[in-house]
Parts: structure tokens; sequence; C-alpha cells
């Protein structure tokens, strides 16, 4: 059964400026603000939701099918993902739009000034899943971040084709309307959400968790250093700790990095306890390396965190989880 990982692509440009944003602007000329900040230091990571949990599923020995838009620079990060075990031949490629950007400068104060380019995002609304579906064998749809009406149309074609859906509408929530949020949720199996997200939904859909749970399978809520809690309706709460580090290097990309473990988990049959836990230590190999998708996934690295975060018997129950990672 293939996995379809529907989201965004994009490429990130962060630079860092050396004195203060506050510094440059003027009392009284707020409103015609023209400032040109000489950056000292550039890194440009390759990111998008859609391209980084599909990209950790490829290094968990999985060949993932990416559903998303790209721009006409898409090549280079084309053959990047298809490197990683990425099945990439479903990404559509925009004749006139870049590829998503995020360009932002950090100051000494760690104040950032940000923008952000939809670009060839906006044309995933033109892909159908259905043209996916009948070339795939598909056994789960996530439907990630994404262009709004893209991630509604993949939603509903799921439906439509009784696919499962892992639902992960993560950053889009705060640009969606009610009734697209719920129709995003209703009848999901699984939800993605982290806490502030998580609150996040309920004031979007104006539902109770267990107005929520109704209507989903299994809501797992990440918390970061508190770990991972699994919910579903009619049972009590399930928390699963986070893989301990001390090392942290960048947090960006975390969160992806565990619906990819967890992903992978259950795609080789294992438990949502067990999946979650795989999650968890995948997350922690991201936190302590810089950008989304630097990070390399070594079997037997892996088992050793889980041994060391869980025991050796969870460690044991992943081992074959990792097995085709190498």
């Amino acid at each position: 059964m293939d996995m379809a990982i529907t989201g965004s692509l994009a490429s990130d440009h962060l630079m860092v400026f050396p004195g203060r944003f506050a510094d440059q602007l003027l009392p009284g000329s707020i409103e015609r603000v023209s400032l040109s900040f000489l950056a000292d230091h550039l890194e440009v990571r390759r990111g998008g939701v859609g391209a980084n949990i599909a990209f950790g599923l490829g290094l968990l020995g999985l060949r993932p099918v990416l559903v998303g838009s790209a721009g006409l620079d898409f090549a280079p990060y084309d053959a990047w993902l298809r490197a990683a075990g990425v099945d990439t031949a479903w990404v559509r490629v925009s004749e006139t739009l870049h590829t998503a950007r995020f360009v932002c400068t950090t100051d000494a104060d760690q104040n950032q000034i940000a923008t952000f380019y939809a670009g060839a995002m906006a044309e995933a609304r033109h892909i159908d899943l259905r043209r996916v579906a009948r070339e795939a064998a598909l056994g789960l749809v996530l439907v990630g971040a994404d262009d709004p009406q893209a991630m509604l149309r993949h939603t509903a074609a799921a439906h439509g084709l009784g696919v499962p859906v892992a639902a992960d509408p993560s950053q889009q929530l705060a640009r969606l309307e009610r009734d697209e949020v719920r129709l995003l949720v209703d009848g999901a199996h699984l939800l993605f959400t982290n806490e502030y997200e998580a609150d996040l939904l309920r004031e979007r859909t104006g539902w109770t968790d267990r107005q929520v749970l109704e209507r989903v399978g299994t809501w797992i809520t990440t918390r970061g250093a508190d770990g991972v809690v699994l919910s579903g309706a009619g049972q009590d709460p399930v928390g699963v700790a986070a893989a301990p580090t001390d090392h942290v290097v960048d947090p960006t990309g975390a969160g992806d990095a565990f619906r990819a473990g967890f992903l992978a988990g259950v795609a080789r049959g294992r438990s949502q306890v067990r999946a979650a836990q795989l999650g968890c230590v995948v997350a922690t190999t991201v936190l302590e390396s810089v950008g989304t998708q630097e990070y390399k996934i070594v079997a037997a690295d892996v088992a050793g965190r889980a041994a060391r975060a869980y025991g050796p018997e969870v460690a044991g129950e992943l081992e074959s989880v990792l097995a085709a990672t190498g």
C-alpha cells in the first residue's frame, strides 16, 4: 500500500542582521518605512511540510508519494527528494511561478521580519488526487498545510475514494474558516496538532474535545519536551514521553519528523504507542541538526535512542521498522 503525502514544498532563506531593527525605526515615520538591512549570514534550506514529512518517510525505508506543487526551479530539489526515496512523479511543476519561499531576517534581539511567497503552491488546487489513486494503491492520505483549496479538495477526494485521511492542517488553521476546518477534520482517521494548534482547532471549529474525538479516529497532540498524547473517543488519553536530548540545535522541522516516524511505525504494523515512540526518536534526531532535511537516519543510532528512552524491549519491537533504513 502506498502513502500519499500532500502539502507544501518550499525553500527557506534565513538571514542574520547583526544590529537591532529598533535602532533603524524612527518615531513618527513608521507609516513611511523604507529600510534596508545588510545581513552578514545567509542559509538556504529545503522545506515545506509535505516535503519534510515525505523526506523523513523516505529515510525510514518507505517510498511515499509526494503530492504538491513546485516551481520552475524545482529540478535540484526534485533530485534531492528522489535520492531520499520519495516518489515525486505527482508533484505539479508550474510553468511560470517559483517554488514557495520563506524569506526571514533575524536581528541581534531575535526579532524577525519575514515574508512568505506562496508562488507555485497556489497551483496545488489543480491536482486531482483521484488520478494518483488510479496508479497507486493508496492506503493513507496525509493532508498537510498547503493551498487551502487544495487541502479541501484532497480531503474530499480521499473520503470519496474510501482512503483513510490523516488531517494535519497546522499552519493553515489561522486562515481557514470554521466550515473549512470542520470539513478537514470530520471523518479523519488521524488528526495531528501541537498544543497551540489544538487550542486553535477548538476555537475554529467551535467543537469541544469530545466533539472532535467523536469525529476522528485518533487525535495525536505533540507537546515538545513533554512528549505526545494519543486520544480517542471513549478512551483514556495515553501519554508518550519525548526521547530526551541535551543538544538541541534547531527546533524547526521536529514536528514533521515526528509525523514521519509515527506514520512509518503505523505503516509497518506497529501499535500507535510504538509508532509515537519512533516518531519521538526521529524528532530528537532532527532537533540535534540544523535544517528540516539535513539529518540522517542510522538504524543503530535510532535503535539506541529508543532503548535509552523506552527500554530494550521497545527498541526490539522497532527494530524491523528500522531495518530498511540501512
